[in-house]
């Protein structure tokens, strides 16, 4: 895959706006308002109309909805489109011309919406909201179209440098390609950052006023809600909590990428004790046994395989099997690169050590071992075990910054084992002090 090739996917996460009135005039200001930031704008004159639409086209970035339309309002429009799965996850912001009171509003968000904008609409308020949505699509759009060049590319280098590794003039030339992957690995972090940026200011807020209201709403009306209207506050707040734990783990992930912490050798039963202390709860409550084996002294940056260890130990734990006292057992062994499936021809002399975390629990298809490290990638509803499908990808981003590999063997029904490839200490400083010398090197 070239470098133009690339660009048109990461450029391919259009933006596209359903805007639903039946005035004209009301449909032309909006997209008067919104065509200068580049959205691609589909007009519906009723609800009828839009729900024709969608019929046809499932992949909205946002809808704008008109509440007083005739024939089907807006939140009865609103409520035929949640009904259909593949429309679910397209949010609605409402658009009213009256001054609605709190339960009026309410009625908005149960049927789905996740905000109102009163006419006369102010243009600057209009396009701040949607370039909030629209932000948040494309960066996700972007962090996993990134994720599947960047494996792509890796998979690449690594046969090329088997092939070539006798042509000094294709190595330089590999070298070369290598440096610009480097680059745009570097663009990809930047790209992280500021993601991070609009999900913990622009995103957080907002939702956390979306929890609030509605527990106030909850409440304040709570001897005036029939079932259903309970049904619909605990879908918002569940819905809502879901969205704020997926924003986190999207944070962590890019800390992971980005963060710059000092390797310090330490022994890694240390690090492992102070995990399993700030799980005692958890371990508690499911009556795990924990078996300790032999582990190493490596340098590592702590804070970072604290996070890796909790990672992996939470999840034995959650995909425990019903009625059977979970079991992990952690251990390691010294082997050589050679034995490693992932490592590359020029490490296979060096020494490794494989930190074993094995566990009696469902297990998964060793079919799969491939897509549990991807992004959002989940072999299991949420309805059956909660997560957003990004822990297991933070734990390879991090054991990857230490110059090692990450990889697990499972079988259904009978547990799985997750293994850690970490230099040694010497292998770690030898490689500290390559990258030393091509600093100075460079900066010469």
């Amino acid at each position: 895959m070239n470098r133009a090739n690339e660009e048109y996917i990461l450029n391919d996460s259009r933006v596209k706006i359903l805007v639903v009135d039946d005035r004209e005039e009301n449909l032309f200001s909006i997209e008067t308002i919104l065509e200068r930031d580049g959205y691609d704008i589909t007009k519906a004159n009723s609800g009828k109309a839009a729900l024709k639409i969608l019929l046809k086209e499932h992949d909205f970035t946002l809808i704008l909805m008109d509440v007083v339309m005739p024939d089907l309002n807006g939140f009865e429009t609103a409520m035929l489109i949640y009904e259909r799965d593949l429309l679910k996850h397209i949010p609605i912001i409402f658009i009213t011309a009256n001054d609605s009171d709190e339960d009026n509003i309410f009625k908005g968000y149960k049927m789905g919406g996740v905000d109102y904008i009163r006419k006369p609409i102010n243009p600057d308020l209009l396009r701040a909201k949607v370039s909030v949505f629209a932000e948040l699509y494309r960066k996700t759009h972007q962090l996993i179209e990134q994720e599947k060049i960047l494996m792509s590319i890796n998979r690449r280098l690594e046969r090329e440098i088997r092939e070539r590794k006798s042509s000094e003039r294709r190595v330089l030339d590999l070298n070369e390609r290598l440096l610009e992957n480097i680059k745009q690995l570097q663009i990809s972090n930047e790209e992280l950052e500021r993601f991070a940026y609009v999900a913990s200011h622009d995103l957080q807020e907002p939702l956390r006023k979306i929890i609030f209201f509605t527990d106030l709403l909850s409440s304040r009306h709570k001897d005036q809600f029939a079932e259903d209207d309970w049904n619909y506050a605990n879908r918002i707040l569940k819905a809502s909590s879901r969205m704020q734990a997926l924003i986190k783990n999207i944070l962590e992930f890019s800390r992971s990428t980005s963060m710059a912490d000092s390797m310090e050798e330490v022994e890694m039963k240390l690090i492992l004790d102070e995990v399993l202390s700030d799980l005692e709860v958890t371990i508690a409550e499911k009556q795990a046994v924990i078996n300790i084996g032999e582990l190493p002294k490596v340098k590592i940056m702590p804070e970072l395989f604290k996070q890796l260890f909790q990672n992996l130990i939470n999840n034995a734990l959650k995909f425990s099997k019903g009625g059977v006292i979970p079991e992990i057992h952690i251990y390691s062994e010294m082997v050589k690169g050679s034995n490693i499936e992932t490592i590359s021809n020029d490490c296979y002399d060096n020494d490794y050590h494989n930190i074993y975390i094995r566990d009696n629990g469902i297990g998964f298809e060793q079919k799969y071992v491939n897509e549990i490290f991807t992004l959002f990638k989940r072999l299991h509803s949420k309805d059956q075990f909660e997560g957003s499908g990004i822990g297991l990808s933070i734990c390879k981003k991090i054991v990857e910054k230490h110059h090692g590999f990450l990889t697990a063997k499972g079988e259904l029904g009978m547990g799985a084992t997750f293994i850690i490839s970490l230099p040694t200490v010497d292998f770690i400083n030898s490689i500290e002090q390559k990258e030393e010398l091509s600093t100075e090197s460079e900066q010469r």
